[in-house]
């Protein structure tokens, strides 16, 4: 049986980070972004553009998924690049 191919909810703007992403280097919050999104897509039955997207960005970046999940983790471990840009209000987008 085969799976229907599902539009995921956020695929228009994950798509403009996704595009950033590729455009741009691994710095903090480009690290971030990718696993984010890397997280979100696992396994995600469609939007297989944007997962080989990201495949492309970790290949760019001569990073496997652990090397990037261990960068992550260093980067919480010292601070939240998140923080200051929800600090008025708005909730980090990990749906």
């Amino acid at each position: 049986m085969e799976t229907q191919e599902q539009k995921h909810p956020r695929e228009k703007s994950d798509r403009a980070v996704l595009e950033n992403l590729l455009q741009g280097q691994p710095n903090n919050y480009n690290l971030l972004e990718l696993a984010r999104l890397t997280i979100r897509y696992r396994g995600f039955p469609g939007a297989r553009d944007i997962q080989q997207g990201l495949q492309q960005v970790l290949q760019n970046w001569q990073l496997t998924e652990e090397q990037l999940y261990q960068k992550t983790r260093q980067i919480y471990a010292v601070e939240n690049p998140y923080r200051d840009r929800f600090k008025s209000g708005n909730q980090q987008d990990w749906t």
